[in-house]
């Protein structure tokens, strides 16, 4: 039988993410035991505390086990962490050493959406792809340089090692780890049961972008804002680089150094998003949208929202505009 360890950290806040895996996992075993086998996984719930509190000592978990006696596991899944990583992370330093010499010794890692910090930290993710809650990716990318984050992804798999995007989206990593260990069939009986859609492969809809502005560059600070504020024109990137009185070359290093994007990839995530915006509340066709936000080609426009979104604009806009949905 191979062991699953469900690690409950200290400063917790998600308990979803913890229930979640347990319940689903305890299912499959059901299923699988129902075809005349025995369970696949024993599952526990393990951590250096005999219990952490969650949402203002409202709800409490009980671990069933201390990680110092757990010496081999075949399967860890980091629950996500509350919004405070420096803290989240110091206080679980115990946990990060036993993850990391876990998986030296052939265990496998699934993070859920900002357990990926604590992830990160034990330097297993250097040099390899991560997802983590989008809205978390300028602050991971800023404290963990040597990691390839890519918060459009739903799940990354890699090594041995997988992550998710954030909040809910942990349904769809643990349907995805289901399939791997117990079958498709398996998978498909789960994900019916729960109600969680199969295959989903990109966060790329939810996405809000507010612009990466966790830097200290002022200049481009400033292109960010002329950017943002002028969102209706049709901008170049040689325009934007003569306005800041910079050559196009530097224009580009500074922006992808403060940003992560060069500036026309900037150009089109806002653009994109105000076109969201649009979609979702006003009443204007996806041809007035795409002029409001300064595209005159319906292809091209077409092209760059389905990139970002990984919806075309008229999908979009039936998934999301309350008028036409009803």
């Amino acid at each position: 039988m191979k062991h699953l360890t469900i690690i409950v950290p200290e400063g917790q806040n998600n308990l979803e993410s913890i229930v979640g895996p347990y319940n689903i996992f305890t299912r499959a075993n059901e299923y699988w035991k129902e075809s005349g086998r025995k369970s696949l996984f024993e599952i526990e719930l393990a951590g250096i505390s005999t219990e952490v509190e969650f949402y203002d000592d409202l709800f409490s978990v009980k671990p069933q086990t201390d990680i110092s006696a757990i010496s081999n596991t075949d399967l860890i899944i980091i629950p996500s962490l509350n919004h405070n990583y420096h803290k989240a992370v110091k206080g679980n330093r115990e946990l990060i050493d036993w993850i990391r010499k876990q998986y030296k010794a052939g265990a496998e890692v699934a993070s859920i959406c900002t357990g990926a910090f604590l992830l990160a930290t034990s330097g297993l993710l250097d040099g390899k792809s991560c997802s983590t809650h989008w809205s978390a990716a300028d602050n991971f990318r800023n404290m963990f340089p040597k990691v390839d984050i890519q918060p459009d992804k739903l799940i990354t798999d890699e090594d041995g090692i997988y992550t998710n995007g954030g909040a809910y989206s942990f349904l769809n990593l643990m349907i995805y780890l289901i399939e791997k260990y117990y079958g498709r069939q398996i998978a498909i009986l789960c994900s019916k049961v729960f109600q969680i859609e199969m295959d989903r492969q990109s966060q790329s809809a939810f996405i809000i972008f507010n612009g990466q502005k966790m830097h200290e560059d002022e200049m481009v600070h400033q292109a960010q804002a002329y950017i943002e504020d002028h969102v209706h024109e049709k901008l170049s990137v040689k325009q934007l680089a003569s306005r800041f009185s910079v050559s196009r070359r530097q224009f580009d290093r500074r922006f992808i150094e403060a940003t992560g994007n060069t500036p026309f990839e900037y150009l089109q995530r806002v653009k994109v998003e105000a076109a969201k915006k649009q979609l979702e509340a006003g009443r204007k066709t996806v041809t007035e949208t795409m002029y409001e936000v300064g595209y005159s080609d319906a292809s091209a426009f077409r092209r760059v929202f389905k990139e970002i979104t990984s919806l075309s604009p008229v999908e979009y806009r039936n998934r999301y505009n309350k008028d036409t949905v009803v």
